[in-house]
This record gives C-alpha cells, structure tokens and sequence, in this order.
C-alpha cells in the first residue's frame, strides 16, 4: 500500500493538479485548462469532479493515504480579512467607494475581485477531491498540507533544476504578502533571504498587466505574451519611460511605488493607453518601452540577489518569468552564468511545488540527486480512440506507420506541408515542446504569416518558436543557453537568419527550444530527419490550438481543430491523418 501527495494549485486563474509517488516521482501534472477546454479556466477548481476517479484509479493504485497540499495559506491576510469584513469582496461590494486607493496601477475594484476570486478558491480547495476519495476509497488515510504561495513556486523551481546549489527568485503578481520572494537553496532545502511585503510594495506582475492594458490587449486572458511579441517592433519613448520610473523604483531588494506623485503619474499613463485605431508603430512604441522598464527593474533586483547569495546558479519562478525576452539577457546582465526556469513556472507549477514540499516534509532525510524536471507529464491520447475513429470515418485518409511515421511527417514538412504533431504525454505549462505542437519548415519566411492567417487566426507580429537539435544550437544562436522549455529568447546568429526565416523575430531574435534526444526521443528523431533532408536542424514549433484556446486534449479537439483550420496533415502517435482530396 503506498502514500501519494497529490499538489492543488488552487490559484483562480491556471488552476492545476500534480500527483507525486512516495519516491518523490513525477506520476501526473496537468493544467486544469486542457481537461476543460477552457483557456486559463478562470474560476474552475483543479480537483475536477468527473476527471478524480480516473486520475486515482491511473496513478494512485493500492491507496493507502493521500496528502492534499495546497499553494496558498488558508490564514489570510490582514487587508484581505478586513475589506472582506466590509464587505468589499462581493458583487456589490466591488461597486463601493469611500475607500482609499491602494499604491499600485491598477484600480482597487480589479484588485478586490482577485482577491476576492481567490478567496473563493482557497475555501473550495480539495473538496471535490475528498468526497471522492471517501466514495471510492473509504479506509484512506487524508492529511492536508496548505503552503505559501511563494515557496511553492520556489519548489518547482529548485527541485526540479539539475542545481544542487542555486539562489531563487520568485517574481508574480502577489502572494500572501507581496509579490516576491527570494531563496537560498542546498541540500534540498529553501531558505528564504527576503519577502516583499505590504501594500506599498510594488509588483512587477502587476506592473507588466498594466503594460498589456495600455497596449489594448486583455492581461485576464493572458495576453502578456502579446506585448513581447510587439515590442521587438518599438523603440524607446523617453517619456513614458521617465513616467514609469516615477511609478516604481528598485533599491536592493525593495521594489515600492514612490508616494510622491503616484497616484498624478499613473493617471497620466492615460495619454498613452491605445485605441483600436493605433498604428502598428504607436502600439510598438508602448510595448517595447514597457518591457524595456521591466528588464531594467528585473536586472537590478537579479543583480542584487547575485550579490547576497554569491551564487552563480539561479533558477526563477512566479508569472514573470515567462518573459522569454528578459530571461534570454540575465546570463549577460547579471552575475549568473546559469538560469534554470521550470516548464510551468507560473501557478499552474504551484501544483507540483506543493506536492513536492508535502514530499519533502515528509522523508526530509532522503537526499534525491538532482533531476532536471521532464515537462511531458499530462494526459494522452489512446490509440483506441483512433481505431474508434476509423471504425467510423467515411472521409478522413488515416495510415498506420509504426515503423516510418518521422520519416514520412518529416518528408511532408520539407515539401512545406503545415502539421499538427499529437504525440505521447502532454506537456506541463503553457508552451508545445513536441507532443501537442503545430510543425512547419522554418526556411520560408512565408510561412510565419500563412500559419497566423490559415491555422491560428491571430496578429501578424507574434513570432513562432525554432525547435533546434541541442548539438546545432551554437551555430544558430549568439551566446547559446540551453533552453528546455522555451524559456530563453536568444539572438539568432546573422549568417543562420535567413536559413531560419520563419522563425527569425524581426528584431533578429529566436524563443528557442532546445531539443535533445533523452529529453524527447521521438520529437529529436523528427527534427533529425528533416535536417537530413534539408540541412536545417531545426523546426517551426508552435502551440496546437488556434487563439483564445488552450492545447488540444482530446482527438476529438484535434480532428476538430484540423477540419476546422488549414492544416494539412494530423500525426496522432503512429497514425497520419490527412484530409480527402
């Protein structure tokens, strides 16, 4: 009989759920997002009633306990227990007034819904989960674990690098008392350096959601990756730039909104919120300044911790480090020689970080040796749903190649066919590393705009990711970093840009994922095979889904994305599914 911990990232947006075995094991993590078909699942509970029983019965067989651990503190804080009490975490309450505004850029009501949202969360978390271990597994032992918020993001972080030695940085929105953390870690143990906390301290999360309101884009659907994808198309407005700076200052590890004239500049952040009319080149200008302010401030706090910790590894968790445009210059403007960024660092890893702290609470004499973290850990697509799919297909061309499938996917790809690659267990976190990705030959610079136009229905400007064998990577890319996760955006080297073109950033940059065949054999033996054919070790890798979605889940998800766009051709493990002439 053994005992499972099973991780609940019960955050209201990126809800997800992680199962680790009594040796510390990955078994199971997965977005709440994919299961539900619902970008984000905004609100949803990751312990899904219908999807529990299955998930017990695949990953967790002769049950004896089950620790449910949680990535926010049930104690809330102060602020929070006090407006509840006033009744300003309600529908109604978000409509009072008469209370002061707090020091940050966005409006009291958008910050009292959060919290009020992730109250709700907090209260929800796990009841699905023990109501169904009651039912179908009554003699099983339930302990509750419930962890701060930061320190989970810290704990995907550092448990799942190849570091035995780091310092960390969790840098998000907000946690239970400010939007930062910072550790030490060794011997498996986190030792938390500093905390942000109070209302005056101010965050970068929050900081770069007014950045993405100001472009015109929605932060609420998590179109951030927007404004990182425009900015390489801007230039500098000293102007905004000098406002920002009058917003938000950094001094060591405090980052705080200045008092005098706060509230004078973030109203004259107005002039230059965008209009549905802006140019390309106004809401470029916005894009580019911002993230230009949020590299500047990341790099001093960076370089600060670098100081403290004399450390050159450093891993680095929380919704901000999904700027792949900063991480891929923190090697370059700070101390470190080594960044490590999980596959999920935002709160949908806070899952298997909690996991992995009931774990470690629980056996804190077991020294595992480092392990970097694999991200293929979700759900797969069985082969008898496709033989379902046959048995009553009246249209759809479908092969079974077991012996030739990346050689043949390979040929299609050179000869420029765009493909939808299903293949084993999904990927944990928001980016296709090779199981649930759209492919094309990244030589044509035509093919970024017929991708965008034909499969996912979206802007012009936002780039598609280079998937590179490990052993090219240098030739391709200036200053190289391995980059596992699509984590690091590199500069592509000038003589490979036009090899490369449709995934070369007009700013002559890469979000590149490093390929390597123990990571993901089969994906490594595709992208080996189109070089063989094209000398290219490299291909166009993006997400398979069209634009407000989340990946795909199901075959059904798939086939219905594949009708429904200009794919040309479906691989679902060894089958190729094309469409009727």
């Amino acid at each position: 009989m053994s005992t499972y911990f099973i991780g609940l990232s019960v955050t209201y947006h990126d809800s997800a759920l992680a199962i680790v075995s009594e040796d510390g094991e990955v078994l199971f993590a997965e977005a709440t997002e994919r299961f539900l078909q619902n970008k984000r699942a905004l609100n949803c509970e990751p312990d899904q009633l219908f999807r529990i029983p299955e998930l017990l019965a695949q990953y967790c067989p002769r049950l004896k306990k089950i620790v449910i651990a949680s990535n926010w503190r049930k104690k809330r804080p102060i602020y929070e227990n006090v407006i509840k009490k006033l009744g300003f975490l309600s529908a109604s309450g978000l409509l009072k007034t008469g209370i002061k505004k707090l020091h940050s850029p966005l409006t009291n009501s958008q910050l009292h819904h959060m919290m009020a949202c992730q109250r709700s969360s907090i209260g929800r978390a796990g009841l699905n989960l023990v109501r169904i271990i009651q039912e179908y597994h009554p003699h099983c032992e339930i302990e509750f674990k419930d962890y701060d918020h930061h320190l989970t993001h810290a704990a995907i972080a550092c448990y799942g690098s190849p570091f035995e030695e780091a310092a960390c940085a969790v840098i998000d929105s907000y946690g239970e008392h400010g939007s930062m953390a910072f550790y030490r870690y060794r011997n498996q143990k986190l030792e938390q350096i500093h905390e942000a906390k109070g209302l005056s301290k101010a965050s970068l999360g929050l900081y770069y959601m007014k950045i993405t309101e100001l472009c015109g884009f929605d932060w609420l659907k998590g179109e951030e990756w927007k404004v990182m994808g425009l900015a390489s198309y801007g230039k500098l407005n000293q102007e905004l730039y000098d406002l920002l700076s009058g917003i938000i200052e950094v001094n060591g590890f405090n980052c705080a909104h200045p008092t005098a004239k706060l509230f004078e500049n973030i109203a004259k952040l107005k002039k230059f919120k965008q209009r549905p009319d802006s140019t390309l080149e106004e809401l470029a200008e916005v894009a580019y300044t911002g993230q230009v302010f949020f590299a500047d401030l990341g790099t001093k706090l960076l370089n600060h911790l670098n100081e403290v910790t004399q450390c050159e590894k450093l891993t680095l968790a929380g919704g901000c480090s999904l700027n792949s445009s900063f991480n891929g210059t923190i090697t370059q403007r700070t101390g470190f020689k080594q960044v490590y960024i999980p596959p999920a660092p935002a709160d949908d890893g806070c899952a298997l970080g909690a996991a992995w702290l009931a774990y470690h609470g629980s056996s804190p004499q077991v020294l595992n040796p480092p392990k970097q973290l694999l991200p293929y850990t979700g759900s797969t697509i069985k082969d008898d749903a496709i033989e379902r799919l046959i048995s009553f297909n009246h249209s759809l061309n479908i092969r079974h190649l077991p012996d030739s499938i990346t050689a043949e996917t390979a040929q299609l790809l050179a000869d420029g066919k765009l493909v939808g690659w299903v293949q084993g267990r999904a990927e944990y976190g928001p980016r296709a590393l090779g199981n649930r990705s759209i492919l094309a030959d990244p030589r044509d610079v035509k093919m970024q705009d017929l991708i965008n136009e034909k499969v996912k229905f979206r802007e012009m400007f936002r780039p598609f990711a280079p998937s590179i064998l490990h052993e090219y990577a240098d030739e391709y890319f200036e200053d190289y970093q391995e980059s596992p996760y699509m984590d690091k955006t590199l500069k592509i080297r000038k003589a490979m840009q036009s090899k490369i073109a449709a995934v070369c950033h007009v700013d002559g940059t890469g979000r590149l994922q490093t390929v390597k065949r123990g990571w993901n054999p089969r994906f490594y033996e595709l992208i080996l095979q189109f070089h063989q054919l094209t000398e290219v070790p490299v291909l166009l890798n993006t997400s398979f889904n069209i634009m407000g979605k989340p990946l795909v889940h199901s075959l059904e998800d798939a086939i219905a994305m594949f009708m429904t766009t200009g794919l040309d051709v479906l691989v679902v493990n060894n089958y190729l599914i094309s469409k009727p002439q």
